[in-house]
């Protein structure tokens, strides 16, 4: 069936292009051309391709990583789809071996019965981290790798995870090599990585990190680590999470003069709606207060924001223009994860799937075909 939808303003990924008639069929764009305004098909004033976060650790209800099943998954997506993202990695902390092999299966499951949402595989965040950057995560979980850990770890879920965050310094170069032939994207994070080990590890493919400025060994002027290594190897993506909490706005605009088209936009949230005020895993444990979730060591646990809400602020707190913040919540991160030949874009052959914006980026809404 083919339907169609004008737009008053189109951000391509790449471009604006100002009133367009879009043509969908089967889900897919089928045409995209100038026309005139017609009152006989649905228009919006704002569409993007659908918002994409790649760090996102729970829903309105549940987080991945103690439960992780179906349902957490579903509600990971559903809240998510009702702030304007359309799709989502959920993400899984540090936690016991069984447990992240738990969370691969229900990603498998979830995603063989909904073949058509927007959950596009997990964010394996840990457990190989270094322990003085672990920031929230466990340390009673937190641990060197082991071949076998890495070999059991590919072996389930060389499909399902798209993103593994793992702490350069504490590999061997062998066993980065074994993560980066499996095809899952890497990222530093939760690293105390020193300038140079940190420049080795983008050196031998590494091209990302996770939640740039936090878990990581800051920049100094004697000592860039972590920071410094990212600010200077163009090649290398930086997510940041533009809350104001996380990152003061001053230190993102920074990372956005210096990384350019490599800086891009990510949740992280704990909870999104803020309807969780106070959590308990085991020993990890968080309670919302301000606008923030910290844990009992007073540090942060989590975001409150939703990818929208990341887009705004990156407006009006930080100033980037338009068109470069809604990049920088589709066609940057699909690049960063090698999903841009499938999302992120609005071009003939794309999904019918797309995020739509009001003028004041105050309301954001998925419209799917």
């Amino acid at each position: 069936m083919q339907e169609k939808l004008f737009a008053k303003n189109v951000y391509t990924g790449n471009e604006i292009l100002k009133d367009q008639l879009i043509t969908v069929e089967n889900g897919k764009i089928n045409a995209i051309s100038h026309s005139a305004y017609s009152p006989e098909v649905k228009i919006v004033n704002n569409l993007a391709a659908g918002f994409f976060d790649s760090h996102i650790n729970g829903g309105e209800k549940f987080y991945f990583t103690q439960k992780a099943d179906e349902e957490t998954i579903d509600d990971i997506y559903q809240a998510s789809f009702q702030t304007g993202t359309a799709y989502v990695l959920p993400t899984l902390i540090t936690s016991p071996q069984d447990n992240i092999l738990k969370g691969i299966e229900a990603i498998k499951s979830y995603q063989k019965k909904n073949p058509g949402s927007g959950v596009l595989g997990m964010h394996l965040e840990g457990p190989f981290l270094n322990p003085v950057k672990r920031g929230a995560h466990l340390t009673e979980y937190v641990r060197k790798p082991t071949n076998a850990d890495l070999e059991e770890i590919i072996h389930y879920g060389k499909d399902v995870i798209s993103l593994m965050t793992i702490a350069p310094e504490m590999f061997t170069t062998d066993q980065i090599q074994m993560l980066l032939d499996s095809g899952i994207t890497i990222s530093a994070g939760h690293s105390n990585a020193t300038y140079e080990e940190a420049a080795k590890a983008f050196s031998q493919g590494i091209n990302l990190v996770t939640h740039l400025y936090n878990a990581m060994s800051a920049f100094g002027h004697r000592q860039p680590g972590l920071v410094g290594a990212t600010f200077d190897t163009p090649s290398v993506y930086a997510p940041v999470i533009i809350d104001g909490v996380h990152c003061d706005f001053a230190a993102a605009s920074v990372a956005y003069m210096i990384k350019k088209d490599k800086l891009f936009l990510i949740s992280d949230a704990l909870f999104l709606g803020e309807k969780v005020t106070e959590f308990k895993w085991g020993e990890f444990d968080a309670y919302l207060k301000d606008g923030r979730y910290t844990n009992s060591d007073g540090n942060l646990a989590g975001a409150t924001i939703s990818l929208g809400d990341a887009v705004r602020n990156a407006v009006q707190k930080i100033n980037i223009p338009v068109q470069e913040a809604i990049e920088m919540a589709t066609i940057r991160p699909a690049k960063a994860l090698g999903l841009s030949n499938k999302i992120g874009q609005i071009a003939v052959g794309f999904p019918a799937v797309f995020t739509t914006f009001d003028d004041g980026l105050e309301k954001f809404e998925v419209l799917k075909y």
